[in-house]
């Protein structure tokens, strides 16, 4: 595999490599990639800065029409990148074939904004013309993480060349393989070499194009941690879209439906292995309804059917990487040293079909206060925290203790109590009997506090375009 740089497929300058296995297997080799560096993001936005307005001048029909095609390229090979997704990522087929099916529809939709695109016109009272016209803002500098290899760059790379942009764009070292495939969907369909670049490997290479003079904007998803380091290195001269990590919580009031309940939120928790930004970390449950969930979702995760992602049955894959494996006993470990109560799971499963993976049994940990590591810090993996509270005033209040603010929900029969809830929860997403995860891709996504730089929003039509196009007010005289 290699990258892709001035239309032509290349070796890292450097000429190092870095391998990706799987994690459900890891004597099995997914692929070698190049390990980029600063020579390689200076020879990919440097190319693209000089030749991007062959792109942006492109009519928008093209564009829309390349984004099309690119998006049949990709239904067309659904089911083999859903095993190659499985394969590189851990996830179940069911979970990659979902991914695989929703990222041509984000490209569709995307191609149809290309040809949205407009300005305005405003009364002079002179009899001239003021009107504003809306342009790219130049090259895109995207960096997308592991968990959604597919979506989530389709979300970022489809707007920014509908719009007419160019775009360099990182894929996450541990899912570099489907990276390279929507390149080489979006490549097949049209899109021509002025108008992308494909650089892989980790912050060798993610440190010096996002601040790269010839980057005009950053849109990245990840952690918070590595957001703020791209935000310090990308500088106040560079728009920057970041959206980060999460400590979601689902608030379950006395009036509500525990058989529901149990299943909204071993969803939310348990899916792509606890391993989704809006996954289901918090449970704040009702003192009267506490222990009855408590005894249900650990019911739940003990009997999850984990393995292969291709296997039939499986419900939870590996975790994706060893270092999400080591973080997630971590924090068992860490729980129990601080006084929470592991009611089970929380270890790595070992035996025939688990040896050689990061397999684990999803954790379910009661005696959860608001100060503990596991009810502030995001885990990234299946740990599901529970924390009683005696009123619904009391449940916000914990909600709202973290530093993150992405995805909130609320389990209750109560309309009035859930739209209260909306307004008082610090979260920029908010669900209602429903899980904390699974977005419609036509609404905006973005978080407060720490997990969302909150400029612009990503995703759904005009919401997301403004991120990646720039408006000019010109006044013009007979």
């Amino acid at each position: 595999m290699r990258n892709y740089i001035a239309g032509e497929w290349a070796d890292a300058a450097c000429g190092g490599t870095f391998d990706r296995r799987n994690p459900a297997a890891t004597a099995e080799l997914v692929g070698t990639f190049p390990q980029s560096g600063q020579a390689d993001a200076d020879a990919a936005a440097g190319y693209l800065a000089a030749r991007h307005g062959e792109w942006a001048d492109a009519a928008p029909e093209h564009r829309a029409e390349v984004l099309h095609r690119a998006a049949d390229i990709l239904q067309s090979r659904q089911n083999e990148l859903a095993r190659e997704l499985v394969r590189e990522e851990g996830k179940t087929l069911a979970e990659a074939t979902m991914e695989t099916r929703r990222t041509p529809a984000n490209l569709r939709m995307y191609a149809a904004e290309a040809l949205r695109l407009s300005g305005q016109t405003f009364p002079s009272g002179d009899g001239s013309l003021v009107l504003t016209l809306r342009q790219p803002v130049g090259v895109v500098a995207a960096i997308t993480p592991w968990n959604f290899p597919l979506n989530i760059p389709s979300r970022k790379l489809g707007p920014a060349l509908a719009a007419g942009n160019a775009v360099v764009f990182k894929p996450s070292e541990v899912t570099p393989l489907l990276g390279q495939r929507l390149v080489e969907a979006l490549l097949s369909a049209g899109v021509p070499a002025s108008a992308l670049a494909l650089l892989h490997g980790g912050p060798a290479v993610a440190q010096p194009l996002v601040a790269h003079p010839d980057v005009a904007a950053v849109t990245f998803t990840g952690s918070t941690a590595v957001g703020r380091a791209i935000h310090a290195a990308a500088g106040p001269a560079r728009r920057c879209q970041l959206e980060m990590g999460g400590k979601n919580a689902v608030v379950v009031l006395d009036d509500s439906d525990l058989d529901r309940a149990t299943g909204i939120i071993a969803k939310g928790a348990f899916g792509l292995a606890g391993q989704a930004c809006t996954g289901t970390s918090r449970v704040i449950a009702h003192e009267a309804v506490h222990d009855e969930l408590v005894a249900r979702l650990a019911k739940y995760a003990a009997g999850l059917q984990i393995g292969h992602g291709m296997a039939p049955g499986v419900q939870m894959g590996p975790l994706a990487t060893e270092a999400q494996l080591a973080k997630f006993l971590g924090y068992v470990e860490a729980a129990q040293g601080e006084g929470a109560h592991l009611v089970v799971g929380g270890e790595r499963l070992t035996g025939p079909g688990y040896d050689g993976g990061f397999f684990v049994r999803p954790a379910v940990v009661d005696a959860v206060t608001p100060d503990m590591r596991i009810a502030r810090e995001e885990v990234f993996g299946p740990l599901l925290a529970f924390l009683r509270v005696s009123c619904e005033e009391e449940a916000v209040e914990v909600a709202n203790a973290t530093d993150y603010g992405l995805s909130a929900g609320i389990i209750t029969r109560d309309v009035a109590k859930a739209l209260r809830f909306a307004r008082r929860v610090q979260a920029g997403l908010v669900k209602v009997n429903q899980p904390t995860t699974g977005m419609a891709m036509n609404a905006p996504f973005g978080g407060m506090k720490n997990s969302s730089a909150q400029a612009y929003k990503e995703q759904a039509g005009d919401v997301a375009m403004q991120f990646y196009t720039v408006d000019k007010t010109v006044y013009v005289s007979p």
